[in-house]
Formats: structure tokens, sequence, C-alpha cells
């Protein structure tokens, strides 16, 4: 893949390009899909791609070449030139990431034994641990290769491992829980505790209720706050800022979040599911703090935003779109136990279909799905269902009264940005009726 990034790169040089970045990937990836407690479908596929991102006279533009047959390269580097020509100037692009950088290996993002093991042994081992009538779901085994080339100097190469399953059990129609596990390496990953806790929520659920409106306080299982939270990766981003669809706009250095809540992006984390050695510029990922007890303390930058704003990169490009890679949570004091002691409140354990209504106030709302339960004086007394969940995501960060010690990585389908979060209880906040 380095010879092909060469090859793009010695072309775009010939045809007076400026920056210009080629971000290779290579993917081998196995699926293995599960319904009725039975395997239903295995496939296994292998993919190259080359993402080219160039400049020229203050115009950027982008191409993806999937085909890398030297006539191909030619057609698309001429169409991506044609491109460029019809955008308008972009006057405050201030360039990409001068090299060249030192990379360290990130512990815990290789585990030659995932490619190697067995994928049907870990479904067979998430379902019989769920214990249920019947259990759906999906595992994923990945082997992601990157290659990184740039005018700038660099030149960089990682690659990792990933494993993931997502299990939901059922009882009846009625009566389902969902629960994931997500890893780097193998002694991380956690089938069977993720069957176990989807059977353990299905079995909770009895003859549910319809639930009523109201202002409640709210326990969110890892698996449903890591689905809403996941968006703070885009509204934190600087294009998003700018674009004007993100609720952060104009409040660096202001009170976003309760004194408790501290959130950071966290590239270079070590077993975290989106990490990564450097960005699509080179710059070596690391730790951010987007949010300091309670603070905004900054955008998500890339290089060009980071001059403009005369900060420095974050190490989130995104050369357009700057990008969180792992929505890190600090976990609080609190026993998991603990965080259900409230007089009368919720417990939701996984939610879907979150939609904004407004990106600039972070209106939004979100259905709860699978368990739903009633906590009345610290204990689950009853289930319930069609309810929403509509709110504000500022709103909700302000009213964060508790957080337990344990922390949860999540990530599937519905989460695509990692988050690494504790169980968290908000104060006040808004149900309504869902339509069915």
């Amino acid at each position: 893949m380095f010879d092909i990034n060469e090859k793009i790169l010695k072309k775009a040089k010939s045809m007076g390009f400026g920056d210009v970045i080629i971000f290779s990937e290579e993917l081998d990836k196995k699926q293995i899909r599960f319904a009725n407690s039975e395997i239903s479908v295995g496939k296994y596929w292998h993919e190259k791609r080359s993402t080219i991102f160039a400049e020229k006279d203050r115009r950027i533009a982008s191409i993806e070449i999937m085909n890398f047959d030297d006539r191909i390269i030619e057609e698309y580097m001429k169409i991506l030139d044609k491109n460029i020509k019809s955008i308008e100037k972009k006057k405050d692009y201030m360039g990409i990431a001068e090299g060249p950088f030192t990379y360290n290996d990130v512990e815990e993002t290789y585990d030659k034994r995932i490619l190697e093991s067995e994928p049907v042994e870990f479904v067979e081992r998430a379902i019989n641990s769920a214990d249920a009538k019947r259990v759906a779901g999906v595992l994923y085994i990945e082997n992601p290769k990157t290659y990184l080339t740039t005018t700038n100097n660099i030149e960089a190469f990682d690659e990792g491992t990933k494993i993931e399953i997502s299990i939901r059990a059922f009882m009846d129609s009625l009566a389902s829980g969902h629960a994931t596990s997500s890893s780097r390496v193998l002694e991380k990953f956690q089938p069977e505790r993720a069957g176990e806790k989807a059977g353990e929520i299905a079995k909770m659920v009895k003859e549910p209720e319809k639930g009523d409106e109201g202002k409640y306080e709210v326990i969110f299982d890892p698996l449903s706050i890591g689905n809403i939270f996941s968006l703070l990766g885009h509204f934190a981003s600087a294009f998003a800022v700018e674009a004007g669809f993100s609720f952060l706009v104009g409040k660096i250095g202001k009170k976003v979040a309760g004194e408790n809540v501290t959130i950071k992006d966290f590239g270079n984390m070590p077993n975290g599911y989106g990490t990564r050695k450097f960005d699509d510029e080179g710059v070596p990922t690391r730790g951010t703090k987007i949010i300091e007890n309670g603070i905004l303390r900054t955008y998500l930058l890339n290089t060009s935003f980071a001059k403009k704003y005369n900060m420095e990169t974050t190490a989130n490009s995104g050369v357009i779109f700057p990008r969180a890679w792992n929505i890190f949570i600090e976990p609080g004091d609190f026993k998991k136990d603990d965080i259900f002691d409230v007089r009368r409140g919720i417990y939701i354990t996984n939610v879907w279909y979150t939609r904004f209504q407004n990106y600039v106030s972070g209106d939004f709302s979100t259905i709860p799905r699978d368990g739903i339960f009633l906590v009345e004086n610290g204990e689950i007394t009853k289930s319930i269902k069609n309810i929403r969940v509509s709110d504000n995501i500022q709103r909700m960060l302000e009213n964060i009264s508790a957080m337990s010690s344990d922390l949860h990585q999540i990530h599937w389908w519905e989460c695509n940005t990692p988050v690494i979060t504790p169980y968290i209880r908000i104060k006040d906040v808004g149900i309504t009726r869902a339509t069915k």
C-alpha cells in the first residue's frame, strides 16, 4: 500500500497539487450473525481503499479509490483536479501537519490470538450464557492496517486487532435485554458476560406497563448513555461548531456540565476500540480534555483549525471534519448498587433512534428499548414500556447526580464512536410517551 501511496503522491505533485494526504486502509473482517440461538451467517471480506485529500491554490477536495490499476488512478486524479478547480477558495485553510513525527506503540491494540481464534466458539459461549428462550446478534473480528503518506514528510503505519459482540436475549416478544463486549485484546473480551447480562435484563422484564410522562431521576446503563454521549465527539468538532451544528458554539471556558463531570477524547487509550497511533495528518494521538470539571476546555482540532484559533492541534484530524477517537467519561465514586438509590426513578438499559430536533440548542429525543424499569425507594418495582427521553444534552450534562466507579467500553452500530463510561444517574430527565 505504501507503493500505491507513493504512486499517487508522485502523480499529485506532477499535477501541481500543494498539500496532499494519501490515507490508505487494508481491512480483513469476519462476521458471524446468529438468530434464534443458532448461527445463521458467516462472512469474510478483504478491503483496500485509498482516500486522497488534496489542496491547490487554497481549494480543497478529496476522493476515494478502491481500484489501483494505473489507468484508474490516472482517471481519478483527473476527476479530483477537475472538481477542485470548481470549488471556491477556502480562505481560512491553514495547511496540514509538518513531519516527521515519532510514534510510540499503544498497549493492548494488537493481539494475534484474535486473528487465530475461532469466532464460532465465542458466539456459542455468549448464547449459552444468556440462558434465554432465544438469542440474536452479531460478532465481528477485524484486522485493520493503516498506511499514511503526506507531502509534509510523513509516512506512518499502524495495525490493530478488534473483536466485538452485540447480543440480544428474549424471554418473550416484550421481554428483551441487550449487551455488548468490545476489545482490542483477547483477555479483555467478555462474550459470556455480554450474554449473561442480556439474559439477566430480559428475565427482569415482567408484563411491562405504559410509562407515565414527567420528570424523573434516570439511571442510564452504560449501553444507553454511551449511545447518547457518543455524539459529544460530533458536537466538540471545530467543523460542527463553525457550521452551526453544535450546542457548544461560543462556550469555550464556560460551564456546560456539572462540576463532577470531566470528559476527554483519548486517542491513544490502551484497548480503546477507536485508538490509533496517529490522526489523518500523521500527528501522534493523545488524550485531550474536552470538558474539565464542567468547563468546556477545547474543541477537537486539526492543524488548520488550530492555526486559525492560534492553538495547538488536538490530533483529531479528519482533515476536513475533526473527530473523536474514544470518548472517555471519568468515573465517580459510587458503587453500582448505590446509583439506584432514588425515591422514584427509571432505569434505562438501552436506547436507539437518537435524533436532534435542534443541534444548536441541543434538544433531542431517543427511544428506550429492551428492559425499562421503574425504580422506587432504591428497588426495581415494575417494568414499563412506550416511553421516550425528550430532553436537552447540555441540561443532562449539568444534571448528572451520580456516576459509578466502574467503567464499560461501549461500541456497536448505534454507537459509532466508542465511549468508555460508568453507570450515570441524571436528575429531572424529561420523559414523554412514545407513539406506540
